[in-house]
Order: C-alpha cells, then sequence, then structure tokens
C-alpha cells in the first residue's frame, strides 16, 4: 500500500492537497519527515545514537543513519509521528513531553548520502560511492 504523504507549502503547512511518496520524491514535491536524534552524556563526552539501514532499504542500504526517522502521513502531525517512528524503528516508548523541539530544517535533496559528503570534505579515504537506486 502506498504511503500517502501531505503536500506542504514553503513554510511547511499542509496544501490540502496528498501525494504518494514515491511521486514526491521523484518530482520534487515538499512534504513533511519527522527526525528523533538520540542524545546521552558518558564520560564527559555527548554522544549521539546512530542506526545502520537494513542491507535492504532501497536508497542508502548499510549506511548509518540518524537515531530514527520517517515520513508524515497525511493529516498526522510531527509529534505523533516521531513518537511513532521511534516506537517501530527503536521499540521506544516515549511520550511527546520528553521530546526536545529543535527546530525545522528545510531539505532539498542532491543524490549525495549525507556521510558520504561529510567524509568526502573530511578527507576521509575508505567511503564507497552511493548510488540511487
Amino acid at each position: 500500500m502506498a504511503e500517502i504523504l501531505d503536500i506542504v507549502d514553503e513554510n511547511g503547512e499542509p496544501t490540502g492537497e496528498t501525494v504518494d511518496r514515491v511521486t514526491a520524491h521523484a518530482n520534487g514535491i515538499r512534504h513533511r519527515t519527522a527526525h528523533v536524534w538520540i542524545f546521552r552524556e558518558s564520560g564527559g563526552r555527548v554522544q549521539v545514537l546512530l542506526q545502520k539501514r537494513a542491507d535492504n532499504k532501497a536508497s542508502y542500504p548499510g549506511c548509518y543513519d540518524i537515531s530514527s526517522a520517517g515520513h508524515i502521513p497525511a493529516g498526522v502531525d510531527y509529534i505523533p509521528s516521531a513518537l511513532r517512528e521511534l516506537k517501530e524503528e527503536l521499540g521506544i516508548s516515549a511520550k511527546a513531553d520528553e521530546l526536545i523541539y529543535c527546530g525545522i530544517r528545510y531539505i532539498c535533496s542532491d543524490d549525495v548520502f549525507f556521510w558520504q559528503r561529510v567524509s568526502r570534505q573530511a578527507g576521509v579515504k575508505n567511503i564507497r560511492p552511493m548510488e540511487r537506486p
């Protein structure tokens, strides 16, 4: 079954129209995603939990990614979607008041996985090129 997403305006507000995820990605149609970063302090250092994408994922299989993220289904808001993704992806049951709002980011995909770009800028030599499916 296709994921149906709200089409949003330049401010991230739903326009009242919807689109399936595949079409949104193929045509660069604005839509929303929820991202949750899990941090902890250990030994005087801040650590972030990353997860490794499954090898059978269509995009960027086997790559490290943020703690939890997902598309926001049509008619659903950020918080319920973020809590759902935490439970589905990591088995973490959280409450809305346990989340800390960090802002909204506007991202336009450039077909380069984030770690690949960072690695190149840092001069890391041991990365394999990523290909989009």
